[in-house]
């Protein structure tokens, strides 16, 4: 009896799908699989915004930069145009920049734009969305966070909740990589 148990729960151990030994968070504190599933409310050290807060915080002078980091497929040198992808009005995309780990090319992209973009200032404000239930935007706060980046926003709910409100998007390219 006592090996027909053992038996059974060794083929039970093996029956397991891979992906229930996979961690969802890298030793560093990253978000490394099922990016699209439901987030938390905050994205340490960001301020969350909703769509009223981050309209409001458009007002401001400088505006924030607008970073979405949803994925393209890049192959051979290249992002894939797979499907269209729409930002937010004066949106930068920095493509894959939100996955849980960056090899040295993708880091040197995000840290590299991110300089350029915000005119090497680690003050100036930077808002990260992607789309609704996704972590890659949660994943880039922390990154940004991660390089002395000051004052960070999270979108949560990112441009799915930007399109329900009935406001303007424009058709996206991502930022050259490398």
């Amino acid at each position: 009896m006592l090996l027909r148990a053992l038996f059974a729960s060794a083929c039970l151990t093996l029956a397991l799908p891979a992906s229930a030994d996979t961690a969802l968070f890298t030793a560093d504190g990253y978000r490394a699989t099922l990016y699209r599933s439901p987030t938390p409310d905050q994205a340490p050290p960001a301020q969350t915004l909703d769509t009223a807060q981050l309209q409001a915080l458009l007002q401001q002078q400088p505006p924030p930069l607008l970073i979405d980091v949803y994925k393209r497929p890049w192959l051979h040198g290249r992002f894939i145009d797979s499907e269209p992808h729409a930002n937010l009005p004066h949106s930068h995309w920095l493509a894959n920049t939100g996955d849980g780990q960056l090899d040295d090319a993708w880091a040197r992209y995000f840290s590299r734009h991110l300089q350029r973009l915000s005119h090497g200032d680690k003050q100036r404000a930077i808002v990260f969305y992607c789309r609704s239930d996704c972590w890659l935007s949660w994943n880039a706060v922390k990154r940004a966070d991660a390089l002395g980046y000051t004052r960070l926003y999270w979108y949560r709910d990112g441009l799915d909740a930007w399109e329900n409100a009935g406001l303007p998007v424009h058709p996206a390219t991502p930022e050259a990589f490398p």
